[in-house]
Order: structure tokens, then sequence, then C-alpha cells
């Protein structure tokens, strides 16, 4: 096995909040990997990142829709896009013990597109960014404060051990993040601040109506749902044989699941969430992190 099918392996192996840091990392590479291609050609490369980053003019949003998702891949520094992979590490774990895989995608993608608008709302509502000229975003922030503030909702008295502080309640964690946003509004970046608060709120309401019974990203997962059939359409003909055997995948999968029914199991993810209110995350063992996190995705 060479190191691209190596590569490839643990890709396809690995869970989705380390495949989105997987295509952040990579997505940071790269650009710095032209950043310093163009310095020693002597060139500009300000054109192919302002083709990438969301701009604060409608105008220039038209010309460049994509820019509303590419942006929240890309990251201006080492210390960037490193604070935003932790957070998001952090925050996609927990999200996995509650929600699936794909509402996490929804949460990323909605909390960027959140952000995006309220970044380009302000920017042309407010007199203090009245006569700023050219003004872009950039960086996975707002997707990230979704993620946070989305299982912060779901679980707000959670506890997670933290080095040097102990047990901390993860709605303390996540308004944390948000007052610190507040505050630094006047004092640098306030754009990006901005953005990563109309992440945050899509991270609450986006929860708080699931809780309602509202699946407000639904919309969006069709649409991805969508382009990805599109895709795939050219692979869709040799898995017809699949579901005319369903019945017989049925009894498999209840095959190898005999052992435990599904009451068994929300009984077991109660008793790891129970255990986690009381002692904090890390207080699990291995095989309870793997349960929760499985549990998490069906």
């Amino acid at each position: 096995m060479n190191w691209r099918d190596k590569l490839q392996y643990q890709y396809n192996m690995a869970g989705i909040t380390e495949k989105l840091i997987a295509i952040n990392v990579v997505a940071f590479i790269a650009l710095f990997l032209f950043k310093t291609l163009a310095f020693l050609l002597n060139i500009s490369d300000e054109f192919l990142l302002k083709w990438l980053v969301f701009p604060k003019e409608l105008g220039e949003f038209i010309y460049k829709p994509w820019s509303i998702l590419t942006y929240a891949f890309l990251h201006g520094g080492i210390w960037h896009i490193l604070s935003n992979m932790i957070i998001l590490y952090f925050s996609g774990r927990i999200f996995l013990t509650f929600f699936s895989a794909k509402r996490l995608l929804n949460y990323y993608f909605l909390g960027a597109i959140s952000g995006a608008l309220l970044y380009m709302l302000s920017y042309n509502l407010f007199p203090v960014f009245q006569g700023t000229g050219r003004s872009y975003l950039i960086g996975a922030s707002a997707a990230v404060m979704a993620i946070l503030v989305g299982v912060a909702t779901q679980a707000p008295n959670m506890k997670v051990r933290l080095m040097l502080l102990g047990n901390i309640k993860l709605w303390w964690i996540a308004a944390f993040f948000v007052v610190l946003d507040v505050v630094q509004i006047p004092m640098n970046n306030p754009g990006g601040h901005l953005a990563h608060l109309g992440g945050a709120l899509l991270g609450y309401m986006y929860t708080s109506q699931l809780s309602k019974g509202n699946d407000i990203g639904a919309w969006f997962e069709r649409i991805t749902d969508s382009v990805v059939n599109l895709f795939s359409s050219k692979k869709k003909a040799p898995f017809k044989t699949v579901y005319r055997n369903k019945k017989s995948t049925t009894k498999k999968r209840a095959t190898a699941n005999y052992s435990m029914n599904k009451d068994d199991k929300q009984k077991k993810v109660d008793a790891i969430l129970d255990k986690i209110s009381k002692s904090g995350y890390e207080s699990l063992s291995k095989e309870e992190k793997d349960f929760l996190f499985n549990a998490g995705k069906e």
C-alpha cells in the first residue's frame, strides 16, 4: 500500500469531524503553497484568494456565490486555523453524541452562511463601516461557533473536563466565546466577530427548533443530497440489486445487533450521559466513548 492509498484509507476511516478538519488543513496548506510560489515568481497572489473569500458587497457576491461556503475553509494564519480546528474537534465530538454526522454538516454550512450574511448586512447597515473600502471574510469560525453553541444548547449542563480548570459546564464555554466576540467588536476585526455571532445565533436557533420538532436545516440537507446524487448518478445502477435484497440486509443487520435491542441501547446511552453530567466527558472509558459516538451516528 503506497502513501496515497494509506491517506485515502485514513480519510475513509475518519469521522465527519476529522474529515472537516482534514479539508481545512489541506486547503490551508494549498493556499500557502500557492502564496509561496507567487512570492518566488514575483506575481500577485490576490486574484485566487479574492475568488474564494466572502465580500461585503452584494454586487461582488453575485459574481461569486460559491464564496459564501468556500470562505469557511480558508484561514489567514497558523493560529487562526489552529484555534478553529481545536474548537471544531472538541465541539464536534460532543455534538455527535446527540446528533448525526449529516446534521453536523448542516450546522457547519448553515453556520457559515448565517455568519456571512450577518457580516454583509452589518457592513452595509452600521454607519461605523461606511467608507471602509473593500473588506472580505475568511475563516471557519462562524461554522465552528454554530456547532459549539448548537450542542451547548442541547446539553447546557454537560460537564467537560479542561486542564487547570477542572469540570466546566458546556454552556459556560459557549457563553465565554460569545461574550469574547461581543466585547472585541470595537477593538479589532469587527466584521469577523459579527460573523462569529451569526454562526452562534444559527446554532442556538437550530437546536431550539429541533427541540420543538422543527428541522430548519432540512431544506439544505435536501439540496446537498441532490448534489451528491447528481455526482453519483453513474454509480446507481450497480446498487439496484442491493435494494432488491433489503430483507437479507435487514436480517444481517439484526443478527449483528442481536445482543442489544433498541431499548437496551437507549438505556446504555442514558447511563453514559448521566455519567458525563456528573463527572465530565473525559471520565468515560474508551469503550463508552466509542459506543456513544457510534450511537450518535445512527
